[in-house]
C-alpha cells in the first residue's frame, strides 16, 4: 500500500504538491488520531445515499458516528448502476437494513436539465458533451420517488430493506420526510 504523499498529481507530475495542504491536516489528524475500532459493517444498520454538495455532513445530519452507516454519495442522490452496486453490498453483506436518499434544497442538479448541464461542460473543455448523461432532475421529487422505487425493485436488494425518503435544507438543517408509498 502506497502512502499519500507517493501520489503524483494528474496535472503537475509533481509527487503531493498540489496536495500538501491535505496531506498537513493528514498529520494533524493523524496525531490526536484512535482506533475506534469499529467493524467496517454499519452499526446502526442504516446506508444513506445523498448527494455530493459540500454542504452535506451526512453523519452529523443524521446524528451518526463513523461506523454507524454506509455512505453513498454522487450528484444529485441519484440511485445510480454503482449506487446501486454500493446498496446491494451494503443490504447483503454489511448490515445495513434500512436505506434513506436524501435530497437536498438549493440542488445544481434539480435546477438544471440534462442539455443545460451537457451545453455548459462543453463550452468549458471546448467539447461536445452530447454523449454524457449528467442526470439531472428538475422535479426533484418525482426523481426522488422513483429512485427509492428503482431500489425497492432492484432483485438484489433484499425485500425486508426499510427504505425512506428525505430532502436536506442546507440553509436551516431540516430534514423532511417525503412520502414514496410502501
Amino acid at each position: 500500500v502506497k502512502c499519500c504523499s507517493c501520489i503524483v498529481g494528474r496535472s503537475s507530475g509533481r509527487s503531493g504538491a498540489v496536495f500538501d495542504d491535505l496531506l498537513a491536516a493528514n498529520e494533524r489528524y493523524r496525531a490526536e488520531y484512535h482506533d475506534p475500532g469499529v467493524a467496517g459493517s454499519a452499526a446502526r444498520g442504516l446506508a444513506v445515499l445523498t448527494c455530493i454538495d459540500s454542504r452535506i455532513d451526512p453523519l452529523a445530519m443524521l446524528g451518526l458516528r463513523p461506523g454507524d452507516a454506509k455512505i453513498i454519495r454522487n450528484a444529485g442522490a441519484r440511485a445510480t448502476d454503482d449506487a446501486l452496486r454500493s446498496l446491494v453490498l451494503a443490504t447483503n453483506l454489511l448490515s445495513a437494513r434500512r436505506v434513506c436518499v436524501v435530497a437536498h434544497t438549493d440542488c445544481a442538479m434539480a435546477k438544471s436539465t440534462d442539455h443545460e448541464i451537457r451545453s455548459r461542460i462543453g463550452g468549458i473543455l471546448g467539447t461536445d458533451a452530447a454523449g454524457w448523461e449528467p442526470m439531472a432532475c428538475p422535479d426533484q421529487l418525482a426523481t426522488l420517488r422513483a429512485d427509492v422505487e428503482r431500489i425497492r425493485s432492484h432483485p438484489l436488494i433484499p425485500p425486508t430493506v426499510e427504505l425512506g425518503a428525505f430532502v436536506f435544507d442546507v440553509h436551516t438543517g431540516g430534514l423532511t420526510a417525503v412520502d414514496v408509498g410502501s
